[in-house]
């Protein structure tokens, strides 16, 4: 059971119930691929879900339209976020489809509206119109380093929209390392929360980005080269 750890979120009891029918699902189907290596219950609870719920702010998340989150792998920060607030209308994005048919599991079975699920690599759909700067809010959590992550994640947000990222404990050094893509892809203001989990010591931080102009169209680049060269070397 991972109810317990749940507890102070003020979640009701559908939203409880629900939680745990996502954790059996995901255990359930990590026999059969590698979804986690996190799955003790309290862990599980504390590691994944309210990590994931670390990203909602409501000011951010509030009277947005369309919310993408890139490397769905799963389900986090997506799931969570979508069983925190209902309403939320959310875009699921995997590049493996054994994760992608997961996750329509787990909408089916949760009986979650308004999320849509796609089978696709970030920097193909990213130069697609339907998906360019589609979206108000793009989330992503343990992807890639900050600096890969702008260049697959800003192309998707609508120029005043955002670009959530949750890291772990290096995240100022991703940061550091960021500064300059984020800049050259149309990202601006950059305001950082850091935080910790319970029962855990180590800090970890959500990083949210404004989109202050369109990104370029040379971006995203391809992957080979999003992971070899940076854009900072570039200029």
């Amino acid at each position: 059971m991972i109810g317990g750890e749940l507890q102070s979120l003020d979640l009701d009891a559908t939203q409880l119930d629900k939680f745990e029918k996502f954790y059996r699902l995901v255990i359930e189907q990590n026999r059969v691929m590698n979804l986690t290596a996190i799955t003790e219950p309290h862990e599980f609870a504390v590691k994944h879900i309210i990590d994931s719920l670390s990203a909602w702010d409501e000011k951010i998340f509030s009277g947005v339209e369309k919310i993408l989150d890139v490397g769905s792998g799963a389900g986090f920060p997506g799931i969570p976020l979508k069983i925190f607030r209902p309403q939320l209308k959310f875009t699921l994005l995997d590049s493996l489809n054994k994760r992608v048919e997961f996750l329509r599991r787990v909408v089916a079975e949760l009986e979650l509206d308004g999320v849509e699920i796609y089978h696709g690599r970030a920097e193909e759909l990213a130069r697609q119109k339907n998906f360019r700067e589609q979206f108000d809010v793009v989330t992503s959590r343990a992807v890639a380093r900050l600096n890969i992550l702008a260049e697959y994640c800003l192309p998707f947000v609508k120029v005043g929209g955002k670009f959530v990222a949750l890291k772990g404990k290096s995240f100022r050094e991703e940061l550091d390392e960021a500064r300059v893509a984020i800049k050259i892809l149309g990202g601006g203001e950059i305001f950082i929360r850091e935080m910790k989990l319970p029962t855990l010591d180590d800090k970890r931080a959500v990083i949210y980005i404004d989109k202050k102009k369109s990104t370029p169209n040379k971006y995203p680049r391809r992957e080979n080269l999003i992971r070899t060269v940076k854009l900072g070397d570039l200029t």
